[in-house]
């Protein structure tokens, strides 16, 4: 049986939070009559509430893929709402990493970098987040020390609340990173404030961007040891890796550099005890909980039988397959996703013969670069096929949902490898601490899992990082935030094909390099302001 973070996920009082994507406004109330007391009254509760939590990054609502939907407002539960669905689009799609055949709505407006504040996929991108940060800060709330006191739980069992307690700290500190990377700003709530009755404010990039700092710095107190966490739920490392990436960023977001900051991090992670799985393809399979435990640091488990969605890694299965979906663990295929040419350029050759991460031959659809042309992007068949994500598992068994459905695949968030690709940026970048011959060795490292050769010194620039990044972490919602550091999103220095809708790609407006703030919510809370250019 593929383990999971809890074996029961409590549907209490949580369940009966419902966000109204159209508002900013919150309806808390407990469906099945229990009070927040009830819930909260033991160790066990807060167990159960807290994962929750975690599910809302791989599922959608608390009746399987469809029919009671976290956020409403007329989205789409399997396309709209969905956490690793709705990450993916935006942080992929306006790249050369992917585009979709569909037209469903305004999904190629991504790809074309011309979406506006009307977009729907924006809309529940932007209640997602916000959703997952009001139950975190619910949980927070509820158990702090004074409430803790009130319903008898002391000792040992107050310290395992408490210890709870920082995991929903680095979930909120998570998603308000999801914002300030996408949205570049946020509606602002923390558990202090009241939930329903008000128009919450809005915090400007810098602000937030000082306040999820400040959260995963309080995180490495509360959080368990490095590498001691049940599978799935987080520890220091996890806060430690997200400060890094966060510090990685932190010119883009703020307008000042904080390399040195992002060796120190991703060094404490590297030697934390974390280490490379041996086999690529495993990393994405349906087992990948038991194979690949020791390089994930944080992910988004995901199970075909008890937590059924369309938009956690099921899209993958579905999304990238065509007539070839067995192929993919999958029963059908939705002919949507692949990647362009200029994608497909950065590999040596696309067979996986001389890089292993290179993972796109099926038996319908061949791996070149003449194959990877795009003349139509509603033409399933044009483009470069990307098989990374299997819904089959590595010893042979089988997956657990019985018509391969829904995916088994757990979705890896943050893995040893960017560190060590933050660590080597940082260094070329000019942060101290580091030393470019232990950057050198952590980037062979992975080009020697990947049978890919190793480089020398002077092969070890900038532009191969970019690329090493792609190749390494290809679909896993990395792209856009790189290209967007290398100054190359919206710019004409590098184009790829139907960027900005053109077919040879062309340069955008500037203003595409955050997403516009939702108008549903300008329109429901003043306090909002939308973003410069829309």
């Amino acid at each position: 049986m593929k383990h999971k973070i809890f074996q029961k996920i409590a549907l209490t009082l949580i369940a009966g939070v419902f966000l109204n994507a159209c508002s900013n406004k919150l309806d808390i109330y407990p469906k099945n009559g229990q009070s927040a007391d009830q819930v909260y009254s033991s160790p066990d509760g807060y167990k159960a509430v807290l994962g929750k939590l975690y599910q809302t990054l791989s599922t959608t609502g608390n009746a399987g893929p469809a029919g009671s939907p976290d956020i409403g407002g007329g989205l789409d539960e399997g396309s709209q709402v969905a956490f690793i669905r709705g990450f993916f689009n935006c942080e992929e799609l306006p790249t050369d990493e992917a585009v979709v055949a569909w037209n469903d709505q305004t999904i190629h407006d991504f790809h074309d970098l011309k979406w506006t504040s009307a977009d729907p996929f924006l809309k529940g991108m932007y209640a997602r987040p916000i959703y997952n940060i009001t139950l975190a800060n619910e949980f927070i709330r509820e158990s702090s020390d004074e409430k803790l006191a009130t319903r008898g739980i002391t000792g040992a069992a107050a310290d395992e609340v408490k210890n709870l307690r920082g995991e929903a700290r680095f979930l909120r500190a998570f998603n308000y990173w999801v914002m300030l990377d996408i949205f570049g700003k946020s509606t602002f709530l923390t558990e202090a404030d009241n939930v329903g009755d008000f128009n919450p404010r809005e915090i400007s990039r810098a602000d937030l961007y000082a306040y999820v700092e400040s959260e995963l710095l309080l995180c490495d107190a509360e959080l368990p040891t490095a590498k001691t966490a049940q599978y799935g739920r987080v520890d220091k490392a996890a806060a430690w890796a997200l400060l890094a990436r966060l510090y990685l960023n932190a010119g883009v977001y703020t307008g000042t550099t904080k390399y040195t900051e992002a060796i120190t991090y991703a060094q404490k992670v590297i030697d934390a005890g974390y280490m490379l799985h041996s086999n690529y393809r495993e990393l994405f399979m349906a087992d990948n909980d038991r194979t690949s435990k020791d390089e994930f640091i944080f992910v988004a488990p995901c199970d075909g039988l008890t937590g059924k969605a369309y938009g956690n890694t099921t899209f993958f299965i579905h999304g990238a397959a065509g007539g070839d979906y067995a192929e993919f663990g999958a029963n059908n295929g939705w002919f949507g996703y692949r990647a362009t040419k200029a994608f497909a350029s950065i590999w040596p050759d696309l067979s996986g013969g001389t890089d292993k991460r290179a993972m796109f031959q099926t038996s319908a659809y061949n791996a070149t670069l003449s194959q990877s042309e795009i003349d139509d992007i509603a033409n399933f068949s044009n483009g470069l096929h990307v098989n990374k994500y299997r819904n089959i598992r590595a010893d042979g068994g089988v997956v657990r949902d019985p018509n391969s459905e829904f995916s088994d695949i757990d979705f890896p968030i943050i893995r040893l490898p960017e560190m060590y690709l933050i660590y080597a940026e940082a260094v070329l970048r000019g942060g101290t601490g580091g030393d470019v011959s232990i950057a050198l060795g952590y980037i062979n490292a992975l080009r020697t899992r990947a049978n890919a050769g190793t480089i020398t010194s002077p092969e070890l620039t900038l532009q191969f990082i970019l690329d090493e990044r792609a190749r390494e972490l290809y679909w896993e919602g990395h792209r856009r935030t790189d290209l967007i550091r290398y100054n190359l999103l919206t710019t004409g220095t590098y184009l790829w094909p139907w960027k900005g809708g053109v077919a040879n790609g062309t340069a955008v407006n500037s203003k595409y390099n955050i997403f516009a703030i939702p108008s549903s919510n300008l329109n429901s809370n003043p306090n909002l302001h939308q973003n410069t250019g829309y």
